[in-house]
C-alpha cells in the first residue's frame, strides 16, 4: 500500500487550476445548505439591482433636475435613491448574514471530518507524520479556507453581477466607451494569472512552515520537563525562532505578492476611468452626451473597475486558499492501512459476555487467542522484524505472563492483536477466526487494554474512569476505583472525583494515573485484558493492593500480561520466554528457573533490584 503522500498526490486534482480545486474541494461541505445559500442570492440580486439603478437615478438627478432646475422631479427622483439605499442594505443583510452562517457551519464541518477521519488512522500513519503538523492542518489550514465560501459564493458573485451589470448598463449609455472599457480589462487581469500564480506557490510553503514550527513547539512543550532538566531553553528557543523566521520571510513575501497584485489592478483601473473621463468629457462639451449619462457612466465604470480589483483580490484569496485545501485534501485522501474488512469478507463475531465476562459461546478451556507463525516489523524500522515466526496459545480464562528482555517483542503481541498493524506473515485469531475478517470495533470491544505508559484525558477523574464504559452508572465507577484503590486518593484531590485531572493526568502521579488506567479496564469488564507493565509505576504497597485487584479480574477474564516482576509472574498460569520476537520457553516460574537461561537470569536481575530497593 503507498504512503500517505503518495496516495494524496495521486488523487489531486490538477494543478493547473488550482482555484478550481479548492471550489471543488469546498463544494460538497456547502451543497447540503444550498436553501440558504439561494436566499443569500437573494439577497445579494436584490442588492445589486438597487445599486444598478441608483446610477440611473444619477443621471436623472444631473439631467432632469439639476440640469432642467426642476425642484418637483429632484425630489422625486432623491426618494426614489432613498428607497433604493434602504433595498440595497436589506439585500445586503440578507447575503450577508447567510453567507456568514454558511461559512462558519462548512468549516465547522471539514474540521469534523478531518478529526473524524483521524480517528480512522493507523497507528502506522502516526509513525510517519508529526502530531503538530496534522492538528495544523486541523486548526491552521481551515481557518485559511474559513473565507472561502464569503469570498468565492458570496463577494466575487456579487461583484461578478455587479460588474456584468454594469457593463449592461454601460453599453446602453455609450458604446464608444464602452469599447474602451473592454480594451482596458484583459491588461488589468493578466497581473492577477501571473501573480497569482506565485502567491500560491508562497501561500503552500507558508502552510508547510507553519506546521513545521508548531509541530516543534508542540513538541516542545509537551517535553517542557527534559527540556528544562537540561536546561536546554536557549536551544530550544533558537530553534522554534528560526522556524518562526522562516514563516515570516515567507509571509512577507506572499503578502508583497498579494500587495503588489491589488496596487496594478488599483492603478490600472483608476488609470482607465480617468481616460473615460478625458474621452467622455469632450463627447460632453461637443455636445453628443449629456453631463448625466458622462456621470452614470462613469459611476458605472467605477463598479465595473471596483469589481475587477474585488475579483482580483479574490482570486488571490483562493491561490493562497488553494496551499490549505490542498494539505487538507491529502489528509482526507490517506487510506488506513487497517480497516474492517467488507461486507462480504466480515465474519461476525458474539460479543455479548456472561457476568463473568465471558462469551456464552466460549466454553471455558477453548483456545482464544492464537499466534501463527507471526513475522511483524513495523514500517518505519525497515526489515528489522519485532516478532520472528511467533507462535502463542491462550485459552479461556487463562492468564498468560510474557517475559523477556527489552525489545523482545512483548507489547508488539498486543499490538498485532488490538489490530493497530497486520504481521507481514502469518496469522492472529480470536476465537478461532482471523483478525483480518472481523470488524475493527467489534474486534477491539472484546479488549481492555492497561498500558505501562496510561492514557489520561484533560477531564475529571470521574469521566476518565467511565472512559472503559460510557453507559456506566455512577455506583458501577466507584466500584471499579475502589477495586482499583482509587478511592484513597481521589478523597484528597480538590474536588474529589469532579477534579479535572489536567492535560495528559499532570495532577496524579505515575501511580495515580495508572490506578486510574487500572480502574478504567476493570469498568469495561471485557473477555479479554491486556496489561502491558500495569503495576510498574506504583509503589510496593500500592502494588500489593492494585495486584490483589488485578488478580480477582484476571480469573473471570482471558488475561495476558506483560511483566517483570516476579510478584506478577509467579502466579501466572503460564510464562512465555520471548527473546528477539520468537518464544523460547514456556512454564510456570520454577521449571522455567531450571531449563531457561534467559528467564533465569532476568528473575536473578529482579531479584536483586528489589532487593536492593529494599
Amino acid at each position: 500500500m503507498q504512503n500517505a503522500t503518495n496516495t494524496s498526490r495521486h488523487s489531486q486534482p490538477a494543478k493547473a487550476k488550482p482555484q478550481v480545486a479548492t471550489l471543488a474541494f469546498m463544494w460538497p461541505f456547502v451543497k447540503p445548505y444550498w436553501k440558504r445559500l439561494l436566499f443569500a442570492m437573494f439577497g445579494l440580486a436584490l442588492a445589486a439591482a438597487a445599486v444598478l439603478a441608483i446610477g440611473e437615478g444619477l443621471k436623472r438627478v444631473i439631467d432632469q433636475g439639476f440640469a432642467a432646475q426642476n425642484v418637483a422631479q429632484l425630489d422625486k427622483i432623491l426618494l426614489v435613491m432613498v428607497a433604493l439605499a434602504i433595498a440595497q442594505g436589506i439585500g445586503v443583510y440578507i447575503r450577508f448574514s447567510n453567507i456568514a452562517w454558511i461559512n462558519n457551519r462548512v468549516v465547522n464541518d471539514i474540521r469534523q471530518k478531518i478529526y473524524a477521519h483521524l480517528l480512522t488512522l493507523s497507528p502506522a500513519f502516526f509513525e510517519k507524520e508529526r502530531v503538530g503538523d496534522v492538528l495544523s492542518r486541523l486548526s491552521n489550514d481551515t481557518q485559511v479556507l474559513e473565507g472561502v465560501v464569503s469570498s468565492a459564493f458570496s463577494w466575487a458573485l456579487r461583484n461578478l453581477v455587479m460588474m456584468l451589470g454594469a457593463l449592461v448598463m454601460l453599453a446602453i449609455t455609450s458604446f464608444k466607451l464602452l469599447g474602451l472599457v473592454l480594451i482596458g480589462t484583459p491588461l488589468i487581469i493578466a497581473p492577477v494569472v501571473i501573480l497569482g500564480r506565485r502567491v500560491q506557490r508562497l501561500a503552500k510553503a507558508s502552510q508547510d512552515r507553519l506546521a513545521e514550527a508548531l509541530a516543534r513547539g508542540d513538541e516542545t512543550i509537551h517535553a517542557v520537563r527534559t527540556v528544562q532538566a537540561y536546561a536546554r531553553e536557549d536551544f530550544e528557543k533558537q530553534r522554534f525562532s528560526e522556524r518562526i523566521n522562516a514563516l515570516f520571510s515567507n509571509a512577507a513575501e506572499r503578502e508583497r505578492n498579494s500587495a503588489m497584485l491589488t496596487a496594478i489592478v488599483i492603478v490600472l483601473a483608476f488609470v482607465g476611468i480617468s481616460l473615460i473621463l478625458w474621452v467622455g468629457g469632450r463627447d460632453v462639451l461637443a455636445g453628443n452626451m449629456t453631463a448625466g449619462q458622462l456621470s452614470a457612466f462613469v459611476f458605472y465604470a467605477v463598479i465595473v473597475a471596483t469589481a475587477v480589483g474585488a475579483i482580483a483580490e479574490v482570486f488571490g484569496q483562493l491561490k493562497r486558499a488553494a496551499g490549505a485545501s490542498e494539505r487538507i485534501r491529502e489528509l482526507l485522501a490517506t487510506v488506513s492501512e487497517i480497516q474492517s474488512p467488507d461486507e462480504k469478507a466480515l465474519v461476525n463475531l458474539e460479543v455479548s459476555t456472561l457476568a463473568s465476562g465471558v462469551s456464552p459461546l466460549i466454553n471455558v478451556g477453548d483456545e482464544v487467542i492464537k499466534f501463527s507463525n507471526v513475522s511483524f516489523a513495523y514500517p518505519t524500522r525497515g526489515s528489522t522484524k519485532s516478532l520472528a515466526s511467533f507462535n502463542l496459545s491462550v485459552r479461556q480464562g487463562e492468564v498468560v505472563a510474557l517475559v523477556g528482555p527489552s525489545g523482545a517483542g512483548k507489547s508488539t503481541v498486543f499490538q498485532l492483536l488490538l489490530r493497530f498493524y497486520d504481521p507481514q506473515q502469518g496469522s492472529v485469531a480470536v476465537q478461532g477466526r482471523d483478525v483480518r475478517t472481523l470488524d475493527l470495533a467489534t474486534l477491539r470491544a472484546r479488549m481492555a487494554l492497561v498500558s505501562q505508559d496510561p492514557v489520561i484525558f484533560s477531564d475529571s477523574l470521574f469521566e476518565n474512569v467511565r472512559y472503559g464504559r460510557l453507559d456506566a452508572t455512577k455506583d458501577e465507577v466507584l466500584a471499579a476505583c475502589a477495586a482499583a484503590h482509587v478511592t484513597e486518593f481521589a478523597e484528597q484531590l480538590p474536588q474529589g472525583f469532579d477534579t479535572t485531572l489536567g492535560e495528559r493526568g499532570v495532577l496524579l502521579s505515575g501511580g495515580q494515573r495508572q490506578r486510574v488506567a487500572i480502574a478504567r479496564a476493570i469498568l469495561a469488564d471485557r473477555p479479554i485484558l491486556l496489561l502491558d507493565e500495569a503495576t510498574s509505576a506504583l509503589d510496593s504497597e500500592s502494588e500489593a493492593l492494585v495486584t490483589d485487584a488485578l488478580e480477582n479480574i484476571a480469573r473471570k477474564h482471558t488475561t495476558i500480561v506483560i511483566a517483570h516482576r516476579l510478584s506478577t509472574v509467579q502466579k501466572a498460569d503460564r510464562i512465555i520466554v520471548i527473546d528477539e520476537g520468537s518464544a523460547v520457553a514456556e512454564g510456570k516460574h520454577a521449571e522455567l528457573m531450571r531449563s531457561s537461561p534467559l528467564y533465569s537470569r532476568l528473575a536473578t536481575l529482579q531479584l536483586q533490584q528489589f532487593n536492593a530497593v529494599k
